[in-house]
Parts: C-alpha cells; structure tokens; sequence
C-alpha cells in the first residue's frame, strides 16, 4: 500500500460518519478477529470479475455497493451469498473481509429485534463473482434496476457524483488487496 496511514490515504472511508438512514454512528475500522456473529448486522461487497467491478443502481437512481441485512439464524457468508443473489444475480468465487463499519446505533430501538443493539458491525469484503442470472429483487428488498460491470476508475467516479466518498474510497481500498 502507499505510504501514509490509512486515515491519509482514505479520509471519507476512515472518518468517523453519521448515517442519516440508519440513523447510527459508524467508523470504518481493520479487524484483527472476526467479531462474534451476533454482533454482525450488515455485510457488504465490493464484487469484481476479473479486473473489473460491479455496483448497483436502485429504483430511486442511487448507486450502491451490494450487501443488506443478516435474517435470524444466518452467517454472514450466507447473507452475503443470498445478497449476491437477490441484487446482482452472481455467485461468489472467493472473497475476503477488508473491515467493517463499526457502529452505534442512534435509534430508539434496533431496526429489527433480533439484531445486535445499539452497538453493531457491518462487515466490509471484496471478492471475486461469476453472473448467473438477474438479480431475484424480492419484494421486502431494494430494487435493483442495474448491475454494472466497469473500471474501477468508472464506480469510483459514479459514487462520487453522488457525494459517496466513502464508498468510492472502499472500492478503491478493496482494489488494493490480492486475489487473483
């Protein structure tokens, strides 16, 4: 990696946020060990295909990374081969964690009861995928109008566009780790 610490090189992926959306606290943070599963709510990836990358537009027009929610009784590699499945279409080769967005909720009550509250992760990967069909969009998901398959220079610019630094940023960091 370049020189300079992480902070430096990936400031929106590293400062300390909050999400409007969630509502929570969250910074992005490298793991020694794997958090214990019950206190995993959320997995996102940064898929590739070869040299490339992908990302999803939703109905509403934004770009997102694709990931969501762990259901009762799922790992966290469930649930990111079931998102996988629900908002690409693809199947996941390989993949390894980059981090996590350590979180502390600002809500009165978790957003759905069996999740940890009010601390929380969401764990960060990045791995390799294979398209096998259209994204299923179940209809308690988000809808997914579009997968793309570009450059890494391309999603970064796009997620830019929507003041998304921080995932910008991710995909930038997750471009760093070998696996091919």
């Amino acid at each position: 990696m370049a020189s300079g610490t992480l902070s430096e090189q990936y400031p929106h992926l590293f400062s300390e946020v909050i999400w409007p959306w969630e509502p929570a606290r969250a910074v992005f943070v490298l793991l020694e060990t794997l958090p214990p599963n019950d206190q995993i709510a959320n997995v996102n990836i940064a898929p590739h295909i070869g040299e490339n990358w992908v990302t999803i537009q939703l109905e509403d027009g934004t770009w997102e990374v694709p990931g969501g929610t762990l259901e009762p009784g799922e790992s966290y590699m469930d649930t990111i081969h079931r998102e996988l499945m629900e908002e690409v279409g693809a199947q996941l080769l390989s993949c390894q964690i980059i981090g996590a967005w350590q979180c502390y909720s600002l809500a009165e009550k978790p957003y759905r009861p069996y999740l940890p509250y009010p601390q929380y992760y969401r764990l960060a990967l990045h791995g390799e995928i294979k398209f096998i069909g259209a994204p299923t969009n179940l209809s308690d998901g988000e809808k997914v109008i579009y997968v793309q398959l570009a450059s890494l220079t391309t999603i970064m610019s796009r997620f830019r566009r929507q003041n998304r630094y921080d995932l910008a940023e991710l995909y930038q960091f997750a471009s760093k780790f070998g696996m091919r």
